[in-house]
């Protein structure tokens, strides 16, 4: 692949979309071109710092790479004056296809001409041979692997079926309506024609082996790589999977020395070597501001700490960390952070309990909380989420997003939300059920069908109760989303399922710095009436019986990680499903149509 050129025209994203969406390695269009974002040594000065110790812990020992930092993606500097800012993007694919189409009205037969950009004009315009000057579109089509590599497909190859010295004019052809691949095909004008449908293929044929392109990171950015090629088209949803960690902030993690640190560290505080430093630093109006009431001695600790991170490295899961916290708010016991991010208090029991409550240990209300969102990487045609706590697996190849990653992007949110802790000892009883086991060993089998379709993976099946909250999580979301003032797709799940205590936290967060406005503190209060809507909801589907007699071994489904679900019932937006929703079943939580042993709310009515 020929060196790839920056895009000069200039398109604004959300700083979110650039960590979940649009991350280093991600293809976009622009008004007039298609482009793939740069990696982060290709980026300008990033934003601000993100302060989170547990965060940058994990992700140093994920990485094996100690002193790494988190910064927002760089701002649109709005001053004409100021030095630029912003992301580099490179143009991405080369190859057009022009969007004027030549019709054979007889046989109905449509073609484009497809061209290289070398081939195009100054203007960016294809001139035929008529002198004809032909906007152009960039194709929807080029080749990738499971690596994350990506390039342009060599079309004359693909054309002919084979090596060939043939460099006359290619064509894009089109029959029918649908758009499907094997209504297209390519066709060279020396009468070479290839369907694209060939390509489609996962052995390695027409595309052939990966050469390990990483365009993103610039030239010279190629390593070795043997993955058979695959044909991508460029919006699909399955181009581009960012791969993130996230953490809530919890008050054990800073303290009011570190959050007054955090105000002045950058460019100011992470040079200071001794207390002369600190000393001229403080005469600057904005560090003696905030260091005010401070002693130095305080403040050059904090600055030793964040340079030793001595008891930072402990190996505590991420969700394990938080469900500590969670179940410390008590009735009367308000856990409040310094700053202001973070705040829990127990609803009193006589608010919500109830008969038929009795599996429910507590309800945690977090008027307010903050969640940091870091990105370490991508992948390419299959998702790979986090485990069931939290973490990323250590095993799994990811594409990098920076040949030498020093920093890596992140993003900070505010919100609101509630907490639903269980009794641990209910749920374990429930699952030592015989009837319960049965199902359990029905969807391991589903498992394991899916890990023999995807060899590479390290997932591990997260067991019954993981399962069984998962779909309660999901059903109740349904149901808030209909009262709390949110759409269903802004709010976000966190499941708890571990020796630590079983879980369930809803929240919704926003990068305002205001955060939100109290809908499902407001939600948690009539704890009891959600419950029984949601449980109501999950035992009847309208794709019953269909749905509640699925097998999740079923070779013909393919719904490998799913019991009784689907579309009609439990699954909901990917962007609010720690699971992309995966790990589902309604017959875990209330009987349904087709089985009613093994449901943990089988006699209980809420």
């Amino acid at each position: 692949m020929n060196r790839p050129r920056p895009n000069r025209p200039h398109g604004q994203l959300r700083q979110s979309q650039v960590i979940t969406t649009f991350g280093p390695g991600a293809m976009l269009d622009l008004p007039n071109r298609s482009v793939i974002v740069g990696g982060l040594e290709l980026w300008t000065q990033p934003g601000v710092e993100i302060h989170e110790p547990r965060l940058v812990a994990k992700l140093e020992r994920m990485l094996g790479r100690q002193g790494l930092r988190l910064f927002a993606p760089p701002l649109d500097e709005q001053d004409p004056g100021a030095p630029p800012t912003g992301i580099t993007a490179f143009q991405f694919p080369e190859w057009f296809i022009t969007q004027d189409v030549e019709e054979d009205k007889e046989s109905g037969v449509r073609s484009r001409h497809l061209v290289h950009r070398k081939a195009l004009d100054h203007r960016g315009r294809f001139v035929d041979d008529d002198r004809k000057a032909r906007p152009v579109v960039p194709v929807r089509f080029v080749r990738a692997c499971r690596r994350g590599h990506i390039g342009d497909i060599d079309w004359h190859v693909f054309a002919h079926g084979h090596r060939s010295d043939c460099r006359r004019g290619l064509r894009m052809v089109e029959r029918g309506t649908s758009g499907d691949l094997s209504e297209i095909s390519v066709r060279c004008d020396c009468g070479a024609t290839q369907q694209l449908l060939v390509a489609a293929s996962r052995n390695p044929g027409l595309l052939g082996r990966c050469d390990g392109s990483r365009p993103w990171l610039g030239a010279y950015a190629r390593e070795v790589c043997e993955e058979a090629n695959r044909l991508l088209v460029r919006t699909a949803t399955h181009a581009y999977f960012s791969q993130n960690i996230s953490v809530i902030s919890l008050p054990e993690s800073e303290n009011a020395v570190t959050q007054a640190v955090n105000r002045v560290w950058q460019h100011y505080l992470e040079f200071v070597e001794n207390a002369e430093h600190l000393a001229a630093e403080q005469r600057k109006p904005i560090v003696a501001a905030a260091l005010n009431g401070l002693s130095d001695e305080q403040v050059l600790a904090e600055i030793r700490r964040r340079r030793v991170p001595g008891d930072r490295s402990k190996d505590v899961p991420v969700k394990q960390a938080e469900i500590e916290v969670l179940l410390s708010s008590r009735e009367q016991i308000g856990v409040d952070h310094p700053d202001g991010t973070f705040y829990a208090r127990a609803l009193p029991r006589v608010k919500w309990e109830r008969p038929g409550l009795e599996v429910i240990d507590r309800v945690i209300l977090l008027h307010r909380l903050r969640e940091v969102v870091a990105q370490v990487g991508f992948t390419r045609f299959e998702a790979i989420s986090p485990d069931i706590e939290g973490e990323l697996e250590l095993g799994v190849e990811r594409a990098q997003i920076a040949r030498e990653a020093e920093w890596l992007p992140a993003i900070e949110t505010r919100g609101e939300g509630f907490f639903v802790a269980f009794r641990k000892e209910a749920i374990d009883v429930w699952a030592r059920e015989s009837a319960v086991q049965d199902r359990g060993s029905r969807l391991l089998a589903g498992f394991h069908a899916w890990r023999d379709d995807h060899t590479g993976s390290h997932r591990r099946f997260p067991g019954i109760e993981y399962i069984m909250l998962h779909t309660l999580s999901h059903l109740l979301l349904t149901v808030v989303s209909l009262e709390c003032g949110y759409p269903a797709s802004s709010i976000r799940e966190r499941v708890y399922a571990g020796d630590r205590g079983y879980g369930i936290l809803l929240y919704t967060a926003t990068s305002d710095s205001e955060g939100t406005l109290g809908g499902l503190v407001e939600a948690g209060r009539s704890m009891r009436e959600h419950l029984t809507a949601a449980l109501e909801l999950g035992r009847l589907c309208s794709n019953d019986p269909v749905c509640a007699q699925h097998e999740p071994d079923n070779v013909l489904e393919r719904r490998f990680l799913l019991g009784a679900a689907c579309h009609g019932c439990v699954l909901i937006s990917e962007t609010s499903c720690e699971q992309a929703n995966d790990l589902l079943d309604r017959a875990l939580v209330v009987p349904t149509v087709a089985e009613g042993s093994a449901a943990f709310f089988r006699d209980r009515h809420a």
